[in-house]
């Protein structure tokens, strides 16, 4: 039974990326829904299916000591009575680390008996645009109508 009734899907979300930050397990299985019809897939990484997989690759991740830094940009929200479904951009630094990974996330929640709660998460690395080369402004020579 979850101990934490998220008010609004944004209570979840703030969770989510808390826990993200601080590698708490426990507080990142705390915004999920207990449910095998869950969805996570991390940058790079295969589908996960259900509330066994999603634990396993966060205790995994989590697991591993390295902390994050996350910064959340351009968010989107689309909410309706039952689900909402957020739209965002995470920076995500590691610390040490001279260049922060941005990466497009698709988070999605549905109000459950006891509050909102995480059903899918999707995130992918934002490709790097390569950067166009300078155009090179010539002087224009004086025109001569005759």
């Amino acid at each position: 039974m979850k101990k934490t009734t998220y008010t609004s899907p944004q209570d979840a979300e703030a969770a989510f990326y808390e826990a993200l930050e601080t590698g708490n397990l426990d507080a990142m299985m705390e915004v999920w829904a207990e449910d095998e019809e869950l969805v996570c897939v991390h940058p790079g990484g295969p589908r996960l299916l259900g509330f066994d997989q999603v634990r396993a690759s966060w205790a995994q991740m989590l697991g591993s000591g390295q902390r994050l830094q996350v910064r959340i940009s351009d968010p989107v929200y689309m909410q309706g009575m039952m689900l909402s479904v957020h739209s965002l951009h995470e920076i995500i630094a590691v610390p040490g680390q001279a260049r922060a990974q941005p990466v497009a996330a698709i988070n999605v929640y549905l109000r459950t008996g006891t509050g909102w709660r995480m059903v899918a998460h999707h995130a992918a690395p934002v490709p790097q645009v390569p950067q166009q080369p300078a155009v090179e402004t010539v002087a224009a020579s004086p025109k001569i109508l005759h």
